[in-house]
C-alpha cells in the first residue's frame, strides 16, 4: 500500500493482481469530489503527478477521463466525431486537439484514430507535463503534444490540419477570446476540413450544469446578478469566485449562432454539418443517444428530448444541454 499525503486529502494505492491500482482519495475537507475512488494502468508517478496538478477531488475524475469507456469525454468523442464522419476518413490525416490540457481527450482520440496523425497543444506547461507522461505510459507513436507560446498564438511552424477539435474547451474561453483563437484555428484547418466543438454548455438551455451544478435559469440573467446567484445558491465551492473566474470556468456557454458567425466573419464560410449516422437526424437526437447510456433521470432525458423536438418543429431552433457540432470549412471559395 502507498499512501500519498495532500493538504486537502490522503490517497491510498494498492497493488491489484491484474496489475493495475486501486486508488481510493479519502478527503480532509468537505470539497466537491466527483470520484472518490478508482482503478487503473497508471503507475504511481503518474498518479501523484496527476494529484500534484489537479489535486485530490478531480484525481480519479481525471483518471477515468481517459480510461473509462463510460466517462463523458470518451462517450462523447465516440459520438461526436464518428456521427458526422465515418471512420475510414480520419486514416492518414492529421488532427488538432487544442486545448488539450493533461492530455486525456488526446489519449483517447489516439486510440479511437491509431492511424491519424494527432497534435494536442495546450498552454500550461504543467498540464502538457501530464501529457506527455500519459503519452509514454502508453507508447503512443502517432502523438505529439506542444505547448503554445501565449494566449493569442500557436506553437509556430504547426502546420494545416484535417481536422480541429476542441472538446470542452470553448466554455472555458472569455468571451473577448473566442473570435480571435477561433480565427486562428480556422486559419490552419484545410480547406474542405472539419472542426469539432463537443462538451461546451448550451448557453440558451433552462439549467446549467456544468459550473454551478444545476442552477436553473441562471444562462438567462445578466452578469452581475448570475454572478450573484452562482456565489450565493450553487452547491459547489463558488462563494469566493469572481466573475472572471466564472467565465473561465465554464459559466457562460456557447450557441450554434455565436461560433457559425464567428467563422463566417473569416475569408472562408462554414458549412453546418448534420449527424449521418443511422437513426440519426439531428443533433437532438445525438444527445439523447449519448444521453441514454446513463441510466440517471431517464424520464428528465425523455421530456428534454420531446420538447426539444416540439421546439424544433415550431420554431426551427435546436435546444439540448450542450453543443455537439461539426462545421466544414467551405473548400470552393478563394482564401
Amino acid at each position: 500500500m502507498t499512501v500519498l499525503k495532500h493538504q486537502d486529502a490522503e490517497v491510498y494505492i494498492e497493488q491489484l493482481p491484474n496489475n493495475k491500482n486501486k486508488v481510493n482519495v479519502r478527503m480532509t475537507r468537505d470539497l466537491f469530489i466527483p470520484i472518490a475512488q478508482c482503478e487503473t494502468s497508471y503507475p504511481v508517478a503518474l498518479i501523484e503527478k496527476i494529484l500534484e496538478i489537479k489535486g485530490p477531488n478531480w484525481l480519479c475524475d481525471e483518471i477515468m477521463r481517459e480510461e473509462s469507456p463510460d466517462h463523458v469525454v470518451q462517450k462523447s468523442l465516440n459520438y461526436d466525431l464518428l456521427s458526422f464522419q465515418d471512420l475510414e476518413h480520419f486514416k492518414g490525416k492529421c488532427l488538432l486537439d487544442f486545448g488539450c490540457g493533461s492530455g486525456a481527450s488526446t489519449m483517447v482520440l489516439a486510440r479511437m484514430f491509431p492511424q491519424t496523425k494527432i497534435i494536442g497543444v495546450e498552454l500550461e506547461e504543467k498540464l502538457v507535463s501530464v501529457a506527455k507522461q500519459r503519452a509514454a505510459h502508453y507508447g503512443y507513436n502517432n502523438v505529439d503534444l506542444l505547448q503554445s507560446p501565449d494566449p493569442d498564438s500557436l506553437p509556430a511552424g504547426i502546420g494545416e490540419f484535417d481536422y480541429v477539435v476542441l472538446s470542452a474547451v470553448y466554455e472555458h474561453l472569455l468571451p473577448n477570446e473566442r473570435e480571435p483563437i477561433l480565427h486562428q484555428l480556422w486559419s490552419v484547418l484545410k480547406p474542405g476540413g472539419i472542426l469539432f466543438l463537443n462538451q461546451t454548455p448550451h448557453i440558451g438551455f433552462p439549467i446549467e450544469t456544468h459550473t454551478t451544478g444545476g442552477l436553473p435559469f441562471i444562462n438567462y440573467l445578466p452578469d452581475k446578478l448570475a454572478c450573484f446567484y452562482a456565489r450565493h445558491f450553487s452547491k459547489r465551492d463558488l462563494q469566493d469566485k469572481s466573475w472572471k473566474e466564472l467565465l473561465r470556468m465554464g459559466i457562460r456557454g456557447g450557441s450554434v449562432q455565436e461560433v457559425v458567425e464567428i467563422l463566417n466573419r473569416t475569408r472562408r464560410n462554414s458549412l453546418l454539418l448534420k449527424p449521418v449516422a443511422p437513426g440519426m437526424k439531428d443533433n437532438i437526437d445525438l444527445w439523447y443517444v449519448q444521453s441514454r447510456g446513463d441510466n440517471r433521470f431517464p424520464l428528465a432525458k425523455k421530456l428534454i428530448f420531446l420538447s426539444s423536438k416540439l421546439l424544433k418543429t415550431v420554431t426551427g431552433a435546436v435546444m439540448v444541454p450542450y453543443l455537439s457540432l461539426a462545421i466544414m470549412k467551405d473548400k470552393n471559395q478563394n482564401a
